[in-house]
């Protein structure tokens, strides 16, 4: 790439994509693939009035915490996946910690210095992967403001088991996301425009549609359908239901509402540790189809095939509930902050994998009477700058 400017500079601060540093105009100037306190030379991709986005071609003078990237796929203007693949683990979390908490400050209005949990190793933990196939039928990923895809031959993060896909041919065009979940055999779900979803194993061949994941997680086996939503870190829902249970223990309400509730994880975790009603809300049919058989012969828990919106919360919160909340990346639907407080529920447990949005959720709900109590924040998502959090907050 030709026809960008370059510049030398310093580094001050984690920034999320990397860190920051000012240009010789004082423009602030994000710099990925850098990291904090470096002395770096860099690509000016762009610029807009308040500040201009980078990417380091040089380090001129290094962070001790600077390693080699594992993966063969990592680098500048390579596959996008991975951010922080060039960083130590203890680096990594000192860099999460620090934007997370910039993050709840910033937008959330929370004084917390966020302290990141780290969870097992991250070789082979993702048991998800999306990618897109090229027009040779090999799965790919975006690379960073480039229009051609990186083709893998690898993932370094991903299940051991599934990195046969990189070698089988696949539909050109297609979206294909692999599955390891659970001890089963790897599939893929393979998606065309116009075309009926196909379930395909790792190397190609149609399986029966009605294929699905079977999880052993407490002594109960789930069922996630290909179109259903499962954590993409191996030990994420042992660790988060773990937390979850462990906030309503501590709450004065025994009735539980699960909100955006998938296909029952967290409903399954507080019926066993012996909440007496646990009410859930999915809008995905997929997902209500298995919490229904995930959660059958529970008397104590009821499954809402509902969006999660004002107008079905009215009905179903009561003063006193006790609300588990695990929302797609875009956070809380709008008015729902409200609608807790309105109801005057007890407690929120909030879990989320974005936190920026968790962040604009906890200012809403401290509008609403809310107090934070507790955040902790997982390291789910190793290589990259996603952390998973749990925020407990209380009717103040």
């Amino acid at each position: 790439m030709s026809g960008f400017d370059e510049e030398v500079l310093d580094t001050l601060r984690p920034a999320l994509g990397g860190a920051v540093g000012h240009l010789g105009d004082g423009t602030a100037v994000f710099v990925r693939h850098a990291l904090e306190g470096e002395r770096v030379r860099v690509r000016i991709n762009e610029r807009t009035a308040k500040f201009a986005r980078g990417d380091a071609l040089e380090i001129l003078s290094a962070h001790p915490g600077r390693v080699k990237a594992p993966c063969p796929h990592a680098g500048l203007d390579r596959c996008g996946g991975c951010d922080l693949q060039h960083a130590d683990e203890a680096t990594q979390v000192a860099w999460k910690a620090r934007v997370a908490s910039d993050q709840l400050r910033r937008l959330g209005g929370v004084e917390h210095e966020v302290e990141v949990i780290s969870v097992g190793e991250a070789r082979g933990s993702r048991s998800r992967l999306r990618c897109l196939v090229d027009n040779e039928g090999r799965l790919a990923l975006r690379r960073v403001r480039r229009h051609d895809p990186e083709v893998l031959t690898t993932c370094w993060l991903l299940d051991e088991r599934a990195q046969i896909a990189f070698s089988t041919r696949w539909p050109r065009g297609a979206e294909v996301e692999i599955r390891a979940l659970g001890e089963g055999e790897p599939f893929a779900v393979v998606r065309l425009p116009g075309r009926p979803t196909e379930i395909r194993d790792l190397e190609g061949r149609v399986l029966h549609p009605d294929t699905v994941s079977r999880v052993d997680l407490d002594s109960h086996v789930f069922t996630v359908s290909p179109d259903s939503f499962w954590q993409s870190h191996h030990l994420a829902p042992e660790v988060l239901s773990d937390r979850v249970v462990e906030a309503w223990r501590e709450a004065p309400g025994a009735r539980v509402v699960d909100l955006y509730s998938g296909v029952g994880l967290f409903a399954h975790a507080l019926e066993r540790a012996g909440a007496s009603e646990v009410v859930t809300l999915e809008s995905s049919p997929s997902a209500v189809r298995d919490a229904r058989e995930n959660l059958r012969g529970r008397r104590g828990v009821k499954v809402l095939a509902r969006r999660v919106e004002p107008r079905t919360l009215a009905p179903v919160l009561r003063e006193g509930d006790v609300v588990v909340c695990d929302p797609p990346r875009t956070g809380l639907a709008r008015g729902v902050a409200q609608a807790l407080g309105q109801a005057g529920v007890a407690r929120v447990v909030y879990v989320s994998c974005d936190g920026a949005t968790l962040a604009r959720d906890i200012r809403a709900l401290s509008q609403v009477g809310y107090v934070p109590r507790s955040l902790e924040s997982f390291d789910l998502f190793p290589l990259t700058e996603h952390l998973e959090f749990v925020a407990v907050l209380d009717r103040g």
